[in-house]
């Protein structure tokens, strides 16, 4: 079994969240955290063929949809799959992600961009269109969980507690790229590297820990509320919908219960989504796997 590297991030109390940017991080508020280990970077499509291979594994984006869970979809677009990005040719209207994402039938882990990609191609690359389920299912066989929220913002920082970026104040300092984000105008043109990199292509933050910003967005195991749930105080009401409160409900594959992923990706562009950032943090359901979401897990 061949499994990421462990690092040690000691327990500490940081400055969680952040006041000055997308007000689902709100509020700042410290943070409490129990020490725990994290691996240095996100499974790699290797690491995550060698689960399937122990295990005979299928994914849910390899897995038939069930109708019921899709009320209205055009049935052709029922089959297995699952979203890849298309950049526009040129500038569009950035509040309609539909333009530079499609539904790519037998894209999967084992196939990034559809039928006539490999994975395996590219072993050293983050593995992708891993829904929770399938992140959860890895964890277990590792002998490892995913990580909170608030363990994965910890590790982040790396030491800067309240600074903006994992590596300090500046996105750019003295001109240097340090995470694989978009180069360029989104969704059309991109001077980067236009997809995943592989892990450790950019500089580890203070614990050692690489691609913790960009590349791809990552799985925690919390619940995804519209702001933060400060220990002590009352959690948000969601309509009396008890799979949308903090904590850490089962792995579904429903496309109903949301989780908080962190850490940004390649598509992230100062103009549409600034959230390359420890504090940021996306809602993805437990039944989305796209080109641009993986994991990495904790001890």
């Amino acid at each position: 079994m061949d499994l990421t590297e462990l690092v040690a991030v000691p327990a500490a109390a940081f400055l969680m969240g952040s006041d000055r940017h997308y007000p689902e991080e709100r509020p700042a508020h410290v943070r409490s955290v129990e020490g725990f280990a994290i691996e240095r970077h996100p499974v790699t499509a290797a690491q995550f063929a060698a689960f399937v291979a122990d295990t005979g594994y299928v994914t849910v984006a390899e897995r038939e949809l069930d109708p019921t869970d899709f009320p209205g979809a055009d049935p052709a677009d029922l089959v297995p799959g699952s979203l890849v990005f298309a950049p526009t040719s040129g500038p569009v209207d950035l509040r309609d992600w539909r333009q530079w994402w499609r539904w790519q039938p037998g894209a999967s882990w084992r196939h990034p961009e559809g039928p006539g990609s490999d994975a395996l191609d590219r072993p050293d690359h983050p593995v992708v269109h891993v829904a929770y389920a399938d992140a959860d299912a890895y964890a277990g066989w590792a002998g490892r969980r995913l990580p909170t929220e608030a363990e994965w913002e910890l590790a982040a920082r790396g030491r800067l507690d309240g600074a903006e970026y994992a590596w300090g104040d500046e996105r750019m300092p003295d001109g240097q790229v340090m995470a694989n984000t978009w180069q360029g105008a989104f969704p059309y043109r991109n001077a980067g590297w236009g997809g995943t990199s592989p892990v450790g292509t950019f500089p580890p933050n203070g614990y050692g820990l690489v691609d913790m910003i960009g590349n791809v967005w990552e799985w925690t195991s919390d619940a995804f509320t519209p702001r933060h749930v400060v220990p002590g105080s009352n959690p948000p009401s969601r309509g009396g919908r008890p799979d949308l409160l903090a904590g850490s409900p089962p792995p579904t594959t429903s496309p109903r219960v949301s989780r908080v992923t962190k850490g940004g990706s390649h598509l992230c562009a100062p103009e549409y989504c600034q959230r390359y950032r420890p504090a940021a943090r996306s809602p993805q359901t437990d039944d989305s796997a796209t080109a641009h979401l993986g994991f990495r897990c904790v001890l």
